[in-house]
């Protein structure tokens, strides 16, 4: 990768990290915070502020994705991220439930995902293409397990107040990142493609459905396995973190070789589906040490180490077959529709799971995820393999 790929690279993932630490880094602590607000006693008013982040996602996702290959990347994600600012300081502000869900609507509405995205397509040439979304994926497995680390002692030292204060502060820095230190994207075309041609395109239907798949069966995991890690590890919560960083940083480092490998020989479409089938294999075997009293304890970090190999490599590739697939005039709009989904998977993933352990059990979660990750195990076994990647000039500034 060029210098110029590398600093277009580094300064989007970081700013695309920034929108999930505003959805993980509450996650560990907020309910036990929301307690002590009025209205925070409901378990449904706590699940409603922890998803609503997701749902309005999904509403602003094609719009402004569409919005960026019309009016250009910057002008959009500055906007997404003044949005998300505000809605961090209603946040911080917030001295009930309600207040509180209406600041993470905001927070959710500024849905830059797919002009991020779209951007890292725009700087960087297909070959290199794959390594930039990684590190966007990487970045978001980092953002995950450093805020099962940080946000408890976040918590204790500056209060729930205070971590949203720090969120909005950290969107105005990444205002500047995308001014001052993330270079000009290249033109756009004149023209942009129709929204209908982007939306009836086989092989992204393929990709949509794969994306909403994976975050249905990711967020269905998360609520069922803290407490796994409780009862069958022993560990309190607050220690959940010895499990999650070791698994997410070394499975970040084995996704690394397959994609470097798939990119060079021209096999990504092979790499694809084996990560597919891999995390066919996790659902199942997980839902084998839920339903089987008696398993070994050390089962359920295998599985969590092998679900985020499977889970990294997919989140890496899955953005840029996109950005490959559809029309450079109509990137965004396309990368929205990606968004949108799995925006929409994230939500229905934690509404569904929820409600799957309360009526039928922990072990239903998994059997959701083995129909919904074999489903899409069918459907990507036929899309195209892509050819190799032709070697371009490296942008310059």
């Amino acid at each position: 990768m060029s210098a110029l790929e590398i600093r277009a690279s580094v300064s989007l993932a970081s700013i695309f990290a920034l929108r999930m630490l505003g959805l993980f880094l509450i996650l560990p602590v907020f309910a036990i915070h929301a307690q002590t607000l009025p209205g925070g006693a409901s378990a449904t008013m706590v699940g409603l502020a922890l998803g609503i982040y997701g749902l309005t996602q999904s509403f602003g996702q094609i719009p402004l994705g569409a919005a960026s290959d019309r009016y250009g990347r910057k002008r959009i994600i500055v906007i997404g991220l003044l949005l998300f600012a505000i809605g961090s300081l209603i946040c911080a502000l917030a001295d009930d439930i309600y207040w509180v869900i209406a600041g993470r609507a905001v927070q959710g509405a500024g849905a830059i995902s797919a002009a991020v995205t779209a951007f890292i397509a725009d700087a960087t040439r297909e070959e290199h293409r794959t390594k930039a979304m990684a590190m966007v994926g990487g970045s978001i497995g980092l953002t995950f397990a450093g805020s099962l680390v940080g946000a408890p002692l976040l918590y204790d030292w500056i209060g729930m107040a205070g971590m949203f204060y720090l969120i909005a502060i950290l969107s105005i820095a990444a205002i500047f990142v995308v001014l001052y230190i993330t270079p000009e994207a290249p033109p756009l075309p004149k023209k942009p493609a129709s929204f209908t041609e982007v939306l009836r395109d086989p092989e992204l239907m393929r990709l949509n459905y794969g994306v909403f798949a994976l975050h249905v069966t990711q967020m269905a995991m998360f609520v069922v396995v803290p407490s796994a890690l409780v009862s069958q590890l022993g560990l309190p919560v607050q220690e959940h973190w010895k499990v999650y960083l070791p698994v997410v940083l070394v499975s970040f480092a084995l996704m690394l070789p397959p994609i470097f490998i798939g990119e060079k020989r021209g096999m990504m479409k092979q790499v694809f589906v084996a990560a597919i089938a891999l995390l066919v294999l996790v659902q199942v075997a997980m839902g084998v040490v839920f339903m089987i009293a008696g398993t070994p304890a050390w089962m359920l970090v295998v599985m969590l180490l092998l679900f985020f190999i499977a889970f990294n490599v997919l989140e890496a590739t899955q953005p840029s077959l996109v950005s490959r697939i559809a029309p450079a005039a109509g990137r965004g709009a396309a990368l929205g529709v990606y968004n949108t989904l799995q925006a929409l998977g994230l939500f229905c993933g934690g509404a569904l799971g929820g409600w799957l352990v309360q009526n039928v059990g922990p072990a239903s979660v998994f059997i959701l995820g083995t129909v919904l990750s074999l489903a899409w195990l069918i459907i990507a076994a036929n899309m195209k393999n892509l050819p190799r990647r032709s070697q371009h000039l490296a942008p310059t500034a």
